[in-house]
């Protein structure tokens, strides 16, 4: 067995009472499918969310006893429920696969469950989600993304206006790193809501949070400016979000409540 993959899946069953513990952390990563906009893929969120917490487990894996467990594709994006292609789950549904999953860990010697996110969209859900598997199942939980959405108080470029929540600059940039054969930027442009730039409080990541769905900024379905990006940024972006997550999972290894 090559430990260094450290993929629960590929394990025989009596291997994960040999092999974890209850230092042992698993991390699921989370996805979307759902469109992206006509220059990326519907697969965009869950690309990034699984390549950064592989290379992550990788790279810090052994210290830290982390696990992978298989990526999760459909979450909620009911935002972009009007694009042919996007699949998603009722937040029930998504609460009850969540609550499912947790169960299946808390049988495994492992205490500590790490759900990586790389969709803005399923962010308020899985903060419920966290407190019940801690109360369903007793886990420790976390809740980590590969980069924290402009909307829920992330960084987006100065030139976005906070506004680059969907298939910008940053996330084209990623996806021009990881999978560039699949990047079309033929014919894009800038697509930025300048006008909610002005406000202080009703924006995306102000102090007073709206209701949308994607096509509400326009009928391509994207918010941002993918015209700036570039698969060098994507590069930095993805070597920045491994380390952060990195020490994240170095902190979740020592981490305990005070019982």
């Amino acid at each position: 067995m090559a430990l260094h993959r450290r993929r629960l899946a590929e394990l025989r069953y009596p291997q994960v009472a040999e092999l974890l513990s209850e230092r042992s952390i698993l991390v699921q990563p989370i996805g979307a499918i759902e469109q992206h906009g006509p220059h990326l893929p519907l697969d965009t969120d869950l690309v990034i969310a699984t390549e950064v917490a592989e290379a992550t487990v990788a790279e810090r894996g052994d210290a830290v006893d982390a696990w992978l467990l298989p990526p999760l594709a459909y979450s909620k994006s009911d935002e972009h429920a009007w694009a042919p292609g996007t699949v998603w789950l009722s937040a029930a549904t998504f609460l009850a696969v969540l609550d499912d999953l947790g169960r299946c860990a808390a049988m495994t010697p492992a205490r500590r469950l790490v759900l990586l996110n790389g969709h803005g969209g399923n962010s308020a859900l899985l903060g419920v989600a966290l407190r019940q598997l801690r109360r369903h199942h007793g886990l420790l939980t976390f809740l980590a993304h590969p980069s924290v959405p402009p909307d829920q108080g992330g960084a987006s470029p100065v030139e976005e206006l906070g506004m680059g929540i969907h298939g910008g600059t940053n996330e084209t940039s990623l996806m021009l790193h990881l999978r560039p054969e699949r990047v079309a930027l033929d014919g894009v442009t800038r697509n930025v809501p300048e006008g909610l730039a002005a406000n202080r409080h009703v924006r995306f990541g102000g102090a007073v949070s709206f209701g949308w769905l994607s096509n509400d900024f326009g009928p391509g379905g994207y918010i941002g400016d993918p015209t700036a990006a570039s698969a060098e940024r994507g590069k930095q972006l993805f070597e920045g979000a491994v380390r952060a997550f990195g020490e994240a999972l170095a902190e979740v290894a020592s981490f305990d409540l005070p019982m």
